[in-house]
């Protein structure tokens, strides 16, 4: 390839710059017009070294780097703290590592006022109420509590019942839904798909805006949107004319207050989560959505050891398994399962894969052994919380 430059190329395209080997027969053609074609060049040669490394080199490095600076003022391939900078024009920013969070049904008499209120589970943990919760007349609240251990720290339902910090008035305290556990920093591919989703805040229709106002909500892992526009009740069990979203993650006045801003006047909504938000004209509305209800996945696999094989890949084996089943979509849309194949494929991805050969594989949920695949509710996520005891690996 003859080229006439060695500088990048910005056209409608994008930008492009030439490959090292042009850069290099451009930058010899040049000394050559300079010192004659009977100059030896040869790759032992003291001059084609200086070519090489002196100058086609650097001007390689230096397109590279012209090309990385292009791309960082786009989200689909800006990385690290560039994709952080980028994503601020969606009014978005990179979620740090958070505490776990849980849903719950404070119960007392109306009028009472619970400052910084802190419950404790099973396990001793605490969660911190929000600074102020006010019982209302119902005498019943759901408010979300944050775990005051960082990291991923488990709650089953209604293992949240401990009131550690008595009021007057404050009855009791249960959580209906498991706890979202806390997430570390948010990956570059992660906030990727969230700018992407983000992108629906302005859109044509009702549904994509009240999907976009509810990933936008900080905390927000996941999100399964359902709509029932028929007069009857459909498949789910929901009845006629409602929109009923399943989300992970993210605190519930936010996300309630997100879906009201965003919905149609006399669209219902349904869930179990029940939060009530005021409109502008003082008038309340309670707003239903789902959280999900996590289905403990395990898998078995049995493997033959190739040459090479060591106990460290047998772990990132079950570490990718883990990893594939907890992105699968709440509901597993669109196909509503955790799917054997993919689960095999993310299993045969590790770096190392030419060391073993699978020769068995099944996945397994609540209600027993996949067909292979393990059919997930509507309102329904896998989950492997400890790979190496979920995903279990036989060595022959």
């Amino acid at each position: 390839m003859t080229i006439t430059s060695v500088a990048p190329v910005i056209s409608a395209t994008g930008i492009s710059a030439p490959a090292f080997s042009d850069v290099l027969a451009y930058v010899t053609a040049q000394y050559q017009s300079i010192y004659g074609t009977d100059i030896y060049l040869g790759n032992d040669s003291q001059d084609y070294q200086f070519l090489s490394a002196g100058i086609a080199m650097p001007i390689n490095d230096l397109n590279a780097a012209i090309i990385a600076a292009y791309n960082a003022y786009s989200p689909a391939s800006a990385q690290g703290a560039n994709l952080s900078s980028v994503v601020k024009i969606n009014g978005l920013k990179r979620d740090v590592p958070d505490n776990s969070t849980v849903d719950q049904i404070i119960v007392g008499q109306a009028g009472t006022t619970i400052i910084n209120g802190v419950t404790q589970d099973e396990n001793q943990n605490k969660w911190s109420l929000p600074a102020i919760v006010a019982i209302p007349p119902s005498g019943t609240i759901t408010v979300t509590a944050t775990c005051q251990t960082p990291g991923a720290v488990q709650a089953g339902i209604g293992a949240v019942n401990q009131i550690a910090t008595p009021t007057f008035g404050w009855q009791s305290v249960t959580n209906a839904t498991a706890a979202n556990a806390g997430a570390p920093v948010e990956t570059d591919s992660q906030l990727r798909v969230r700018q992407g989703n983000s992108t629906a805040l302005p859109s044509r229709t009702v549904l994509e805006g009240t999907i976009g106002a509810v990933w936008a909500v900080s905390g927000v892992t996941r999100v399964t949107p359902y709509e029932n526009d028929l007069s009857t009740t459909d498949a789910n069990g929901v009845p006629g004319n409602k929109i009923y979203l399943v989300v992970e993650g993210g605190d519930s006045t936010a996300i309630a207050q997100a879906i009201a801003l965003k919905k149609t006047p006399g669209t219902g909504t349904y869930g179990t989560t029940t939060v009530s938000v005021t409109d502008a004209y003082g008038i309340a509305h309670n707003i239903n959505f789902y959280r999900p209800t996590y289905d403990a996945i395990t898998c078995a696999i049995t493997l033959k050891a190739l040459a090479g094989y060591t106990s460290t890949i047998g772990a990132s084996i079950q570490n990718a398994v883990a990893a594939y089943v907890n992105s699968v979509a709440i509901g597993g849309a669109p196909g509503g399962t955790v799917e054997w194949d993919s689960a095999l494929s993310a299993a045969k991805s590790v770096s190392g894969s030419n060391t073993f050969r699978i020769t068995s594989f099944s996945l397994s949920g609540p209600g027993g052994a996949g067909t292979p695949d393990v059919t997930l509710a509507f309102n329904h996520a896998g989950q492997i919380l400890a790979p190496s005891s979920s995903v279990t690996i036989t060595v022959t």
